[in-house]
């Protein structure tokens, strides 16, 4: 049976010099691009070096190069120095740009500027990159000790979130400081404007913290001590917890048995909750002196401890965390109020917890037993302080610009470097990345060089 017209025509005059055309490109070395060889290269998806408040692990401990084992008389050597601004926030740090906050000077002592700021800056030389300029109210801070803004940002991703003074909270495109979106916690939800009882009003302080897709900040007021939104546009998820007041220090998140849980703290009470839905899981009793409760707890997963502390009548106390079933058991495992840490951080190293006891008068740096809050040793050789754990060594800045490199043990302090570094109120945790040090206090922003070299 003859070849029928058109199948012979479309082998003949469309397939062979189709075929006769490819065979060419291929011999003279052209490929045929695809849409998955087109397509442009995205960049990899980087974990900021130090994304907010209390580092990689929330915890005040970080993985760096070798430090230095001692300093020259006047410190480590200083990379920059430039004038900042009021504020305690500390400083994140992300693919070579630094974040904080600020509010502008004046020029005349206890006399502030309506206005607060966040700011980017290049971590070599501390130059702006971009500023985020926003009013800010003049009743909500503690006018002897500086005001704020107090609370640290948050990097999640290309976004940036931070809170102000007066309880004004912003998503940031972190690479321009472009508002995405914001809330005014006291306007659209009646949260009380101040967050302690107390007769100062320093301010908002407490540092949000992001879960899954949600950002998770304390707020205050009936049902709505602690808020979770999505971090796409700032849609409210869940609000939960009862305490109308909300006290300086952060959230954190823990993990027990498995279970993720929030662990908030009131002028009362600490709290957890969970993450997902904010659905209570327990509370347990940690009065405080009109709810000056300002450092953050502090967790130990490898014996489930929480510690916390206060200071006035605050003391300190451990809770042990336990599962029974769905529920979530607490213990209390001892009270004391000889440890009393005020406003500084509190590290967990092997048997012991390190921190500045003391509130009105002198502060001890003091370490007590974690499972027994037995007293190992006091000492005075610094101010108040805060404390950076770096494998093993203790990176330590007091509140009259003293730095030091130490190391803590259950038998004392054992200095191995100190020098006056700032001269300014340093209330400030300062922020290690690799060998850089980056510390501000309420005058300048600086970056130091610890390393061996």
């Amino acid at each position: 049976m003859p070849e029928p017209f058109f199948t012979w025509f479309f082998r003949e005059m469309v397939m062979r010099p189709l075929n006769i055309a490819v065979s060419f490109l291929l011999a003279s070395g052209y490929l045929l691009a695809t849409p998955a060889a087109q397509t442009t290269p995205q960049p990899a998806v980087t974990t900021p070096e130090w994304p907010g408040w209390g580092g990689p692990r929330r915890d005040f401990t970080c993985d760096a190069a070798e430090l230095a084992a001692s300093w020259p008389p006047d410190g480590p050597k200083q990379i920059w120095s430039r004038p900042l601004g009021e504020g305690h926030s500390s400083i994140i740090v992300d693919g070579g740009r630094l974040y904080t906050m600020y509010r502008p000077p004046t020029g005349v002592k206890n006399r502030w500027n309506a206005e607060e700021v966040v700011v980017a800056l290049d971590a070599a030389s501390g130059s702006t990159i971009w500023e985020h300029r926003y009013p800010s109210s003049l009743e909500t801070m503690n006018f002897s000790r500086g005001s704020g803004p107090h609370s640290t940002p948050l990097i999640v991703g290309d976004r940036l979130f931070a809170a102000s003074t007066d309880k004004q909270f912003f998503a940031l495109d972190k690479r321009t400081g472009k508002v995405l979106w914001s809330h005014n916690f006291v306007q659209e939800y009646q949260a009380p404007p101040n967050q302690m009882r107390w007769a100062v009003q320093p301010g908002y302080a407490p540092s949000p913290i992001a879960h899954d897709d949600n950002i998770i900040a304390m707020v205050g007021g009936p049902g709505q001590g602690v808020m979770a939104f999505r971090q796409d546009d700032g849609r409210v998820v869940w609000r939960s917890g009862e305490f109308t007041d909300i006290v300086p220090a952060s959230p954190l998140l823990v993990t027990l048995d498995g279970e993720e849980q929030l662990i908030v703290t009131s002028g009362d009470g600490a709290h957890g909750f969970d993450p997902h839905d904010g659905r209570p899981l327990w509370s347990h009793g940690f009065p405080t002196k009109s709810g000056v409760n300002i450092t953050t707890p502090i967790w130990s997963p490898e014996d489930r401890l929480l510690f916390l502390t206060a200071a006035y009548d605050g003391g300190a106390r451990v809770l042990q965390l336990g599962r029974s079933g769905s529920r979530t058991e607490v213990t209390e495992l001892w009270f004391s109020n000889q440890m009393r840490v005020h406003f500084g951080n509190v590290l967990r190293l092997g048997d012991y917890y390190y921190g500045s006891s003391g509130d009105f008068g002198a502060a001890f740096l003091t370490a007590v037993n974690a499972r027994t809050g037995e007293i190992a040793w006091r000492d005075r050789t610094f101010a108040k302080a805060s404390f950076l754990n770096v494998q093993g060594k203790v990176i330590l800045l007091d509140e009259d610009g003293m730095l030091a490199l130490v190391t803590l043990s259950g038998d004392g302090l054992n200095v191995l470097a100190k020098a006056q570094i700032a001269r300014a109120i340093s209330w400030t945790v300062p922020t290690l990345v690799k060998t850089t040090l980056y510390v501000r206090d309420r005058v300048n922003i600086m970056a130091l060089d610890v390393g061996t070299k």
